[in-house]
């Protein structure tokens, strides 16, 4: 607003064009100056600087606005920015639509749990016509960790959709909708990442899945002011992409003990510093989600995959407009499923940790 023109403010002729003859163009020119310099500059008197000065600020100063206001108005902005539909009914009902355009989302497990399937359906669902409820893109795999199964998505597609994969070609065809990138360093992935860059503006990219990020990060730099250092330019970046791009960004993230005393939250996610921890030896192992907390705070929304007491759950651990919700679900021949749409609400810090309990019954299991 600092550089909206004066003339175009509707102040009255004779005022404007001694603003416009004194070369006093923008808004940001004429708020510069003091109403001395201004009487001075425009050889007028301090009533009409005054009048002026008043009209412009009141143009381009912001409308004050509720703390209400700016709520509702950023559900309705997530409301129509666009999602990728998950086609998990109470997900993405909690999402507003599905996993938002724009914006870094997290898939945080230990292995074994389903973010890579949940990565190979959504990019199904990203590579799907849009009469069929998809996106009609392509979609970018960077598969860090060679988990990527191409047997596994066709399977996915013919249990799903079977109307689409069932028909001659077309299994080829959304399967070659994919890109698959597979960088064995550091310095592999960001040259994919520039990549990636230039795709998005070749090529009808719709999606961009990472699996996993924290695979190339913790394996270079076990030193952890050089992980996060390292780490940063790979936050910005992905980042700029996802706003850039305006397209879904899905990246996963592996899990770690936690180490003595660290907290089990971050500032974002606990309500107080008051908050104890509970009794460690109710769980199977205390895990936190690693790369530390600036990606946390990167991401904007976080997905915690867990498995407590033989039962798979999927938490919204981070959301700006999402309660905090657990979706009970199993892994099926189609993906995952939930076997809840209503969801679980869970208060406090239950819904930011990550259980690990009666893993080898499911993993075993595993698809």
């Amino acid at each position: 607003m600092a550089n909206k023109l004066i003339k175009q403010m509707a102040l009255p002729n004779s005022i404007a064009n001694i603003f416009t003859a004194r070369n006093i163009i923008t808004a940001k020119d004429a708020l510069s100056l003091t109403e001395f310099e201004l009487m001075e500059r425009l050889d007028v008197g301090m009533a009409e600087v005054k009048f002026a000065m008043a009209h412009i600020s009141e143009v381009v100063c912001p409308p004050c606005q509720t703390a209400l206001l700016l709520m509702e108005q950023r559900v309705r902005n997530e409301r129509s920015a666009g999602h990728l539909p998950t086609r998990l009914r109470g997900l993405d009902e909690a999402l507003c639509g599905g996993i938002p355009f724009g914006v870094v989302t997290e898939l945080v497990g230990p292995a074994g749990i389903g973010k890579t399937q949940f990565c190979l359906k959504l990019s199904l669902l990203a590579s799907l016509p849009a009469n069929c409820g998809g996106l009609d893109g392509r979609v970018i795999y960077i598969d860090v960790e060679s988990k990527f199964s191409s047997r596994r998505l066709v399977e996915i597609g013919i249990e799903s959709f079977p109307e689409i994969f069932l028909k001659k070609g077309m299994a080829q065809e959304m399967a070659g909708r994919i890109v698959i990138l597979r960088p064995t360093s550091l310095s592999e992935f960001t040259e994919s990442l520039h990549h990636v860059q230039v795709s998005l503006l070749q090529k009808q990219v719709k999606l961009l899945v990472i699996d996993s990020m924290a695979a190339l990060v913790l394996g270079e730099h076990e030193c952890g002011a050089s992980r996060q250092q390292a780490l940063g330019w790979h936050v910005s970046f992905i980042k700029s992409l996802a706003e850039f791009s305006r397209i879904p960004i899905v990246v996963t993230n592996q899990v770690r003990s936690q180490i003595g005393d660290e907290p089990l939250t971050y500032s974002f996610q606990a309500r107080s510093h008051s908050i104890k921890r509970e009794d460690p030896a109710a769980y199977d192992s205390h895990l936190v989600a690693a790369l530390g907390i600036n990606w946390a705070h990167a991401v904007t929304i976080r997905l915690v995959l867990e498995a407590r007491s033989g039962q798979r759950l999927i938490k919204l651990a981070k959301s700006p407009i999402s309660p905090p919700l657990a979706f009970p679900f199993n892994i099926t021949s189609s993906g995952l499923v939930l076997l809840d749409d209503d969801g679980i609400e869970m208060k406090g810090s239950e819904i930011n940790t990550i259980h690990c309990q009666g893993q080898n019954a499911l993993f075993n299991s595993e698809w």
